[in-house]
């Protein structure tokens, strides 16, 4: 087993932590499969509106009797859905792209543990004063929405040295063993994955969309701020296509909101059906028809070491065991006692 302080606080087996990949990728089966595998699911908000995130926080409910995180944005009216999460006494409230502050009192009044994901030291200081129970430092290589422009390897020392110890989730460019042992050794006390859990059967993620993370290179995402309608002049990692090849000499056009913009297909937000038109934010979900390839296919750099779909609590039961027999076997080889003067 594999088990840090962040376990303890959360009340999670494992300290391994599935991204909260919007508007509904991470669907509650996903967030389900990984919460009953031991470790912790997280929901986006999805564009729901509050009763119908209620909805949406009974039906996790119903797939698992273990903790659980929702996860809001911070940029967008959140309001009522604090209330929402606050009158359901979710496990884990989530915040990203802003200051929680406001929240906290009421999370923390409810039994609410409340993480915050961050960019910088600054940010993560600012949380920690506010009294924010775990940070995520998120490095440039993730996929979705980027806060900063420092690498996963040198923000979370950072972070940690910064905060300590108030425990840091590593989020950025981790998709196996390797990575999460790495994390930990960097002072992280748990990990943050999005993209090795967009190839799982239970990610909401379009089949055209997962098709591409396997097939993609860790050289094949940019960060650029292309789909940016609806969110506009917000840096995010998508995949290479060759939609965004052709426009990102032009990426400021994304965040125009442009009403004439063409239709490039359908999807559901909130739970209604809506038209995509062209540099939308909405990464395909299962839902999308249309013209997938010219969507956002929101992805990290961790592309490159997912080759296969697998199920998510398998992804999570190979995450903690290979972890254990790296520590135990591969780098204990390495340790020799330091001959003494």
């Amino acid at each position: 087993m594999l088990r840090t302080s962040l376990c303890d606080l959360l009340n999670i087996e494992v300290p391994i932590i599935c991204a909260p990949m919007g508007p509904n990728i991470t669907s509650v089966e996903l967030a389900a499969a990984v919460s009953d595998a031991g470790g912790l699911g997280i929901i986006s908000f999805g564009g729901y509106p509050p009763p119908l995130l209620r909805q949406e926080i009974g039906r996790l409910r119903s797939l698992t009797d273990k903790p659980f995180g929702v996860n809001l944005l911070l940029e967008f009216p959140i309001e009522e859905h604090v209330n929402v999460c606050v009158d359901e006494r979710v496990p884990v409230l989530s915040f990203f792209w802003g200051d929680p502050s406001p929240y906290l009192e009421r999370a923390h009044a409810a039994g609410i543990k409340v993480m915050d994901q961050v960019g910088s030291v600054e940010a993560a200081e600012r949380s920690v004063r506010a009294g924010v129970d775990v940070i995520i430092a998120q490095g440039v290589e993730a996929g979705g929405h980027i806060a900063g422009q420092v690498s996963t390897m040198v923000l979370v020392p950072r972070i940690v040295d910064a905060i300590s110890p108030v425990p840091v989730a590593a989020a950025g460019g981790i998709a196996d063993a390797r990575g999460v042992v790495a994390a930990l050794a960097l002072g992280a006390e748990g990990v943050v994955l999005g993209t090795r859990f967009l190839a799982t059967p239970e990610a909401a993620a379009h089949p055209v969309y997962k098709q591409a993370v396997l097939d993609a290179t860790e050289e094949e995402t940019v960060r650029t701020t292309l789909f940016g309608y609806g969110w506009p002049n917000a840096p995010h990692r998508a995949l290479r296509t060759a939609f965004v090849n052709e426009w990102l000499k032009d990426e400021a056009r994304g965040s125009e909101q442009r009403s004439d913009e063409p239709v490039i297909g359908e999807t559901v937000f909130g739970g209604q059906r809506i038209p995509l038109l062209r540099f939308m934010g909405f990464p395909p979900s299962l839902e999308a028809t249309g013209d997938i390839v010219s969507m956002g296919l929101l992805a990290g750099q961790s592309v490159g070491l997912v080759r296969e779909i697998k199920p998510a609590a398998l992804i999570v039961r190979e995450l903690v065991e290979g972890a254990r027999q790296i520590i135990e076997h591969r780098l204990s080889k390495n340790v020799e006692d330091f001959p003494s003067a």
